[in-house]
This record gives structure tokens, C-alpha cells and sequence, in this order.
């Protein structure tokens, strides 16, 4: 008797990430319940399934869904407001006075739904968001089943969401209360910065993300001035100071660390930190070269994650993946350096690890949601094709993308948005490019 199951999808190839480097020509992925149910040949399957639904896409790749590492998707709302800019001018006389005057609830949800929009056409399924109002972020991600992990932010200084350390920390609490337990969402500590976040707020959070067993997302070691103010304010680099403070342990995400010395390199490694790597981010605000060869060598966990469309600019996955590959190779002076079935394993599995969720996403293994991403292979600029994988991270687009599921429910179908009103997004995101372009500018006349 055939076993039922809610969709079959059959593709000219399966990539499942794990084993890494794996490629399953002429093979399907059956889908019950949200979750993979089995990866076998085409036609065993057609022999074993009874589908609710059959997709068929015989020039198609179908891979894990992407995991953008590190994103702030309401800024998808800021994309290029200020651009060519050194990162402390950047934030400090243009991205936080705009925040500033246009930061709500509003903004929150219209530039998630921007950003999701992005992500989905550009097949990720799940990110790592780290900005202000998690509250609304959690019901706008909730709303559009979006996989995410929302960061709980604390700054030593007021925003909108929070006018005192006390009250982002409650704020935090009540927060991951209200959504704890949601299929779809994940929590995490989110201190902006070690040169934003005192030594008491760093001891909070090590202590409630060891009791509530939840991730540290932080910027670390993005620039050379951080490292010179840590020392001279602190008396120690970064991480030295992170360590004393007990954040330096597998809980932490490390985002940037373009400023490391062999010892940091081994020392995260040994401690099991995550790194989340934005190397478009990192070249644009000319913050350094994460040395991501060394640190994989060294057995440290790379992911890779945009950064926020005000420094990016754009949430493209797969030009990032392949952003990483090139400059990994350029940096580490090794053409063999993270190499393409490298790449992808970090902007899928690894980000999928750095998240605590590997056991859930990250590839495609029976059990795991349904996370996943079908990638066409058939244009014209994409022939002739001797190496999937290689494909994947060195010639594809996102615009290549065809079909996204996440937990088994689809969200992209044959390039089409599911449940999005597009034209009613696109106005949405131009009213308030009109509003903020008529915000008083940093130098602007009076």
C-alpha cells in the first residue's frame, strides 16, 4: 500500500548538505506534516508515496533553505540612505538620528515584511534578527511564517522600545514569555556592542542565556578603533573583555571579527564561539577581512548572514555565500580556501548550528522541518553545468530561485510570492522612502 504524505518534490538534483558535498542526481524529498519524511530516487518514490501534491522540477537543485546569520530586516526600509560611509559616521550622525525619529512598531513590522519578502525570493528560510520592538517582530515573523530568531536587545542608552538598561531587560523577559514555545520563532540576547554595553548588562545576560538557554548575539571585533577604545577603556581587547565576563563559550555568535589574532582564532575555537560572517557588510564600511579559513582550520563554526540593507544592501544569500568563498580565498592567499561545498555548508548548516537549531534546519535529512529551497538551473546563463555545487555558489543567482517551503508550507511558487500582496508592499516601502528622505540630514541647511 502507498504511504500518503502532503508533497512530493522531485528535482534533477538534491544537495541535502549533510554529508557534505553530497549530490543526488534525479531524486525526491517526500514532506508530511512539515517535516521530510524521506530523500530517495525519483522513482522509488513515485513507487512508495501517495502525495497530496507532486512538484516537479527536473532542471531544478533543491537545497536546505538559507540561514541569514545576522540581519537587522527593519532596516530594509534604510537601504541606502548613507552610503560610502566609515562605520561610526554611518551610525552615529545618519543611521541612529533616523532611527530616532522613525522608529515604531510600524516601521518594525513594514520593514519585516519588506525583508521577508526579499529573503523569501532569494531562498532563505530563516535569520538571525537583531534590532528593537522584538515584541513586534515576533507577532510580524509569527504572521508571516518566517523561521526566526529574534534578538532581545540591550544598549546602555534609550530607544523608543527602552529608556533604561532595567527596562530593556524586563521588556526582554516579558517578551520571550509571551512567545516562548512558537514552532517558528527562536530567542536570543542581542547587546549591540562591547563599546555599547556595559560589564554588568554582558554578567546579566551570560547569567539568563545560561538559565534560559538562549544564544548571545553580538557585534565583536568589527573594526580596528573598537579593538584601540577597548583597550584604553577597558584595559583589554574585546574578547579578553567578553571572556572575563563569561561570555566566551558556545552560547556567544560573534558577529564581524575582522580583528583577530591567532590566539583569538584558537581561543574561539577551543570555547566553541560561532562566528557569523558579513563579508559584503565588512568590505562596504571597509571594517577588515574576517579570516574565516583560519578559523574553520582551527575548528571554529562559520556562518554567514547579510548584515542590514542600510550597510549591505541587499539580503542576498547567495551572492553572499559566494562573496564568502571569493574573499576567504583572497585573505587565506589559498584558491583552495573555503571552498564551494564549504560555503554552502556555512550559509545552511552552519548558521543552522550557530542557531542551536541543527537537529531542526540547516539540511535536508529525514526528520527535519521542511525548510527548503529550489534553485532552477535551466537558463541559458547557467550552461553548460559540470558541478552542481560549484553552480550553486560560483554562477547562480537569487534570481534563479524558483520555489521555498518552510516547514513544509510554501512560500515561494514558480517565483511567485505566496499570500503577498506585492504591489501593496512595494507602496508601503515608498511612503516611508518619502518620509524619511524629508528628515532633516547630518550638514543639510536648517
Amino acid at each position: 500500500m502507498l504511504q500518503a504524505c502532503d508533497l512530493l518534490i522531485e528535482a534533477g538534483w538534491v544537495v541535502p548538505v549533510a554529508p557534505k558535498g553530497a549530490v543526488l542526481a534525479d531524486h525526491a524529498v517526500a514532506v508530511a506534516g512539515g517535516r521530510i519524511l524521506a530523500v530517495l530516487p525519483r522513482a522509488e518514490a513515485r513507487a512508495r508515496f501517495l502525495p497530496a501534491e507532486v512538484v516537479s522540477r527536473p532542471e531544478g537543485v533543491l537545497i536546505p533553505g538559507l540561514v541569514n546569520l545576522h540581519t537587522h530586516n527593519p532596516m530594509t526600509l534604510l537601504r541606502g540612505v548613507a552610503d560610502d560611509l566609515p562605520l561610526m559616521p554611518w551610525l552615529q550622525e545618519h543611521i541612529w538620528p533616523i532611527e530616532g525619529a522613525v522608529m515604531a512598531p510600524d516601521f518594525i513590522a513594514d520593514g519585516i515584511e519588506l525583508a521577508v519578502a526579499e529573503m523569501l525570493r532569494g531562498g532563505t528560510t530563516a535569520c538571525n534578527e537583531n534590532y528593537f520592538f522584538p515584541d513586534v517582530q515576533a507577532q510580524t515573523y509569527a504572521r508571516l511564517g518566517f523561521r526566526a530568531t529574534v534578538g532581545l536587545p540591550v544598549i546602555e542608552f534609550p530607544s523608543p522600545w527602552a529608556r533604561t538598561t532595567a527596562e530593556y531587560f524586563d521588556k526582554a523577559l516579558e517578551t520571550f514569555d509571551a512567545w516562548r514555545g512558537h514552532p517558528l520563532l527562536r530567542f536570543a540576547f542581542a547587546p549591540h556592542a562591547p563599546y555599547t554595553v556595559s560589564d554588568a548588562s554582558f554578567e546579566r545576560i551570560a547569567m539568563l542565556a545560561a538559565q534560559l538557554d538562549l544564544p548571545v548575539h553580538c557585534h565583536v571585533h568589527e573594526t580596528a578603533q573598537e579593538i584601540e577604545d577597548s583597550r584604553r577603556e577597558h584595559g583589554q581587547r574585546p574578547l579578553a573583555r567578553l571572556d572575563r565576563l563569561g561570555l566566551l563559550d558556545a552560547r556567544l555568535i560573534a558577529v564581524h571579527m575582522t580583528q583577530l589574532t591567532e590566539g583569538e582564532i584558537r581561543l574561539c575555537a577551543e570555547r566553541g564561539v560561532h562566528i557569523a560572517h558579513c563579508p559584503q557588510s565588512n568590505l562596504k564600511l571597509a571594517s577588515g577581512f574576517c579570516p574565516v579559513e583560519a578559523l574553520r582550520r582551527a575548528g571554529a563554526n562559520v556562518g554567514i548572514g547579510t548584515d542590514g540593507c542600510a550597510s549591505n544592501n541587499d539580503l542576498d544569500m547567495v551572492e553572499e555565500m559566494r562573496h564568502a568563498a571569493l574573499l576567504a580565498k583572497a585573505v587565506a592567499g589559498d584558491a583552495r580556501a573555503l571552498d564551494a561545498a564549504s560555503a554552502l555548508e556555512a550559509a545552511t548548516l552552519g548558521g543552522a548550528r550557530a542557531l542551536g537549531l541543527e537537529e531542526e534546519i540547516g539540511s535536508i535529512e529525514p526528520g527535519k522541518q521542511a525548510d527548503l529551497a529550489c534553485i532552477e538551473l535551466s537558463p541559458l546563463e547557467l550552461q553548460p553545468c559540470y558541478h552542481v555545487i560549484s553552480h550553486l555558489v560560483y554562477a547562480a543567482s537569487r534570481r534563479d530561485v524558483r520555489d521555498v517551503w518552510i516547514a513544509g508550507r510554501p512560500r515561494l511558487r514558480d517565483h511567485r510570492l505566496v499570500d503577498v500582496d506585492a504591489e501593496a508592499l512595494g507602496a508601503k516601502a515608498r511612503a516611508w522612502a518619502r518620509r524619511i528622505a524629508s528628515l532633516p540630514r547630518p550638514g543639510a541647511p536648517a
